[in-house]
């Protein structure tokens, strides 16, 4: 019997995600990492999309207070491998430690583009005729 493929993330994905977020950010947080650009730079992760596998992990980060997020990316993705091997005390519980990819967070900059839109004037007169109709 095989299973529906759904493009959704299962509950244990978004658990095992959610604690890898939690591991990253611990790492971080403490200094552990040995690098002048990460150590300068708040970094916020947002999320952390697993594969189906668990073998992977997507880490979406927003380094806070600087224009060019890519340095900073490619600064963590230099890492990566350090940084996994300090998950190993936090998620000692899975079969395989997930390799770590970090990808920068756009959703933010979607967000900010999106109200802007509604706030707009062109829609604000759509929307306040529309309460002039009820």
């Amino acid at each position: 019997m095989t299973r529906p493929t759904s493009s959704a993330p299962s509950q244990r994905m978004l658990r095992v995600g959610e604690q890898v977020r939690a591991a990253i950010t611990q790492v971080l947080q403490r200094g552990e990492v040995r690098d002048d650009i990460i150590e300068a730079t708040v970094i916020s992760i947002s999320e952390v999309r697993m594969s189906p596998d668990l073998k992977i992990a997507t880490a979406y980060v927003t380094p806070l207070g600087v224009s060019d997020h890519s340095i900073v990316i490619e600064a963590l993705n230099r890492h990566a491998k350090f940084i996994r091997g300090r998950l190993g005390p936090q998620l000692r519980q899975m079969k395989y430690m997930p390799e770590v990819r970090f990808r920068d967070d756009t959703s933010f900059d979607n967000y900010k583009k999106i109200d802007e839109l509604l706030r707009s004037p062109e829609v604000s007169r759509d929307l306040d005729g529309d309460n002039d109709d009820q």
